[in-house]
């Protein structure tokens, strides 16, 4: 309070409210204040805590909700947009919108967290103080009809007496300064967008959940160097051949002399523009460790957009994203990279449900579609499908449903309505779902038909019901951590050594996510049959996800989809299902946390302008710990990571084809990441099926060199054999180190380590 004291001005009639009216300054005004006469806005809690000025502040209570536009029309339609039935309004979007920013409309009927009756003892006090200012603008009429002087008298007397004599001038900036300064307005509200401020985030935590895959990327690689190395060179294939030959792009170097090899297991196709960016091994590694980073981030952000768009609170959103990106059982999958790269099949949700103006909490919003975000929405699903069909056709299948479902729902309304119901949307964004929904299939087919070539080529590659079984989790492995959680992977290893194969069927997603998402199932922001929907999801796709133990041996499950689905007959692992457990989980704990952050703001909040920012802060600060919980599940256990095998020197200048000894299939992964500079054609490779003819020469070649392996190489059109001295060592193909040669027609030179065969003619 200021030592400074003025006596107000009292009006000569009481207001209508019998309060005393004044006018003048308020005694509670320091004196720096006295150069403004306008009273401080009043704050109200947010939805999760934290005080937010006046009426300019959005509202976080899960829906977005921004304050309407002076144009905006009473119902709550943009003014250049559409009523809902007509034409889409898709093409009022501003550029650069992400998902969530649009204002919420208010169902009718029912009240939105913060309402009630504390909302209507406020309207009420606003109220008041309206009735208060119109007397007070009657009382400010004078006999005679003129308007008295509202201002306060303080403000008639200049704080400094000299500057009475002229007014002080008016600065007008330069066009730069008015440049310069809009352009920093810009930035600055950029940086401190919800969506930027997410994404860095997303980035930031990705680094430190993952470290050390940064401290050593050019040498190091994480989990192991295997499965890793065959990704790496994957990716340089992708990136090489889409700039010098588009048309070879199936038809890879590995696997010689066989087709379609670049089909032999996921692609990760989508990352091709990575791969366009240097050259060699070393830069392989690289670009695999920062896009190992990403995938992190964008299964977080992904997550959070959706549970966001379906109106889930930012702390709320942000447990979701925790869940998906770091469930316990990822971490087991740290070596597939194919495996980790969801973040799409969450950010194409949550652009879809944008686009068509729907969400959970308020159901759908016709003034909110937008063909925008439809068309991205698509466009990404088809990137999320080019990273391979291990995780993306289960995704394709769901988008599929998801449109016969709005299909039948919309046809059904119609025929009861007898052809009077509104239609679902506009043109444009019918088209906007056509010309998506076209690309995405054209991806799709692009995609499937060489696989479908492969499993016409190669018997091997297609995956009997045996062999799911021998990968199917039972449901304890649903609650069994993988040794690479920090938090529970000691304390599970007994249990892990009670599975037929771990790595594939320790699938704990987490046990403070199950508990959250058990919670909100009773308490939550999402409504009652959404949260039933939501909970059957995550019952249904955990039984699909146990493959053979499932329900009825998995006739009833899993296997009625590899029997009937086309392209279940190329996926051996039920368990990647967990990808859609946990996003359900994930959204049940969004509705949940956001439910008790709204609850703590209403209980502990004071709704008095002095200390409500201070109470709902700290109580904002309580409901993280669910997102630290989760968080904590997913930390991996600390150490460096293997250091991946230097290529030979021969391997840069070495002509194919050829063929590197010993060959095995994951020794074969790391000869492909070799290869990565130049790409020989070569007949060694590592995928997930190993080829007949690639199984009959690696055994013929345990007897190499001798007449019948020199003619079968021959025959083949295999000029050249590297042989790897100490990696030959102690194998079956230690013999081709030193075995005479005379008479064979080959000639043998050594560099270092290395041994080369040339073929003749």
């Amino acid at each position: 309070m200021s030592n400074v004291s003025s006596e107000p001005t009292v009006s000569e009639e009481p207001p209508s409210d019998g309060r005393p009216r004044t006018h003048g300054r308020s005694n509670d005004l320091t004196p720096g204040d006295q150069g403004s006469t306008e009273a401080e806005p009043a704050e109200r809690p947010s939805a999760e805590g934290g005080a937010e000025p006046g009426a300019d502040a959005a509202r976080d209570d899960g829906s977005d909700r921004e304050p309407a536009s002076a144009g905006a029309s009473p119902d709550g339609v943009e003014p250049d947009g559409e009523a809902a039935g007509d034409e889409d309004p898709g093409d009022t979007e501003p550029a650069g919108k992400a998902p969530g920013d649009e204002p919420a409309a208010a169902r009718p009927g029912e009240d939105e967290p913060g309402t009630g009756k504390q909302a209507d003892d406020r309207a009420d006090g606003d109220k008041q103080e309206a009735v208060g200012a119109d007397s007070g603008k009657q009382d400010a009429v004078g006999a005679d009809g003129d308007k008295q002087a509202d201002a306060p008298a303080a403000s008639e007397e200049p704080a400094d007496p000299f500057n009475a004599f002229a007014p002080e001038p008016e600065f007008v900036p330069s066009r730069f300064g008015r440049v310069t300064r809009r352009s920093r307005s810009g930035l600055a509200r950029f940086f401190a967008h919800e969506w930027t401020l997410a994404a860095l985030g997303s980035v930031l935590l990705a680094a430190a959940m993952t470290w050390p895959a940064l401290q050593h990327p050019a040498t190091t690689i994480p989990q192991d160097i295997w499965d890793p190395t065959l990704q790496a060179w994957q990716m340089s294939w992708a990136g090489h051949i889409l700039t010098t030959d588009p048309l070879q792009l199936w038809q890879a170097n590995a696997f010689y002399p066989n087709q379609y090899t670049y089909a032999f297991s996921d692609t990760l196709l989508g990352y091709a523009p990575a791969g366009m960016i240097g050259s060699g091994p070393e830069a392989a590694i690289v670009r695999y460790n920062i896009i190992f980073v990403l995938i992190f981030a964008f299964a977080f952000f992904g997550a959070y957009a959706l549970a966001r768009q379906l109106g889930a609170g930012r702390t709320g959103a942000a447990v979701a994203g925790a869940a998906f990106a770091y469930a316990p059982w990822r971490l087991g999958q740290a070596g597939h990279l194919h495996v980790l790269s969801i973040g799409g099949i969450a950010l194409a949700l949550a652009m879809l449900a944008r686009g068509h103006g729907f969400s959970l909490r308020r159901g759908y919003e016709p003034e909110k579609r937008r063909w925008g975000w439809v068309l991205a929405g698509w466009l990404v699903a088809a990137w999320q499908i080019s990273l391979g069909f291990g995780i993306g056709l289960p995704f394709a299948y769901a988008l599929l449903i998801a449109v016969l479902a709005s299909a039948v729902t919309w046809g059904y309304k119609h025929l009861r309505n007898r052809g009077a119901g509104r239609r679902p949307f506009g043109w444009k964004l019918l088209f906007a779902n056509l010309g998506g929904g076209l690309v995405f299939v054209a991806v799709s087919a692009m995609m499937a038909y060489p696989y479908r070539q492969v499993l016409n080529q190669h018997q091997e590659a297609e995956r009997s019901a045996d062999i799911i079984g021998l990968f199917s989790p039972p449901l304890k492995g649903l609650f069994i951590s993988p040794p690479e959680s920090w938090l529970w992977g000691d304390a599970y290893a007994n249990a892990r050594s009670t599975l037929g194969w771990a790595p594939e069927m320790a699938l704990l997603p987490g046990f403070f996510l199950y508990g959250l998402a058990f919670a909100g199932l009773f308490v939550s922001t999402w409504r009652l049959q959404h949260r039933i929907l939501l909970g059957v999801g995550v019952v249904g796709t955990a039984m699909l996800a146990m493959g053979t133990n499932g329900p009825g041996d998995g006739d009833f499950g899993y296997m009625a989809l590899y029997r009937v689905l086309p392209g279940f007959e190329g996926i051996r692992t039920s368990g990647r299902l967990m990808v859609w457990v946990t996003l359900f989980l994930a959204l049940l704990a969004a509705g949940a946390v956001s439910a008790f952050a709204e609850r703590a703001v209403e209980l502990f909040a004071d709704r008095t302008q002095s200390d409500v920012g201070n109470q709902a802060g700290v109580w904002r600060i309580v409901t993280l710990i669910p997102l630290v919980l989760v968080l904590a599940e997913g930390i991996h256990q600390r150490g460096p990571n293997p250091t991946v095998p230097a290529a030979p020197v021969a391997m840069s200048t070495v002509q194919g084809p050829v063929m590197v000894l010993p060959s095995s299939e994951l020794f074969d992964m790391n000869v492909m990441l070799w290869s990565t500079d130049g790409f020989p054609k070569m007949v060694n490779g590592g995928s997930g099926f190993t080829p007949s003819n690639q199984e009959i020469l690696r055994l013929n070649m345990e007897q190499f060199p001798d007449e019948a392996t020199v003619t079968q190489l021959r025959e083949m059109k295999i000029r050249t054999v590297v042989v790897l001295r100490d990696e030959a060592a102690g194998t079956p193909y230690a013999r081709a180190v030193d075995a005479p040669i005379d008479g064979l027609g080959i000639t043998r030179t050594e560099q270092g380590d290395v041994i080369t065969y040339k073929i003749d003619g």
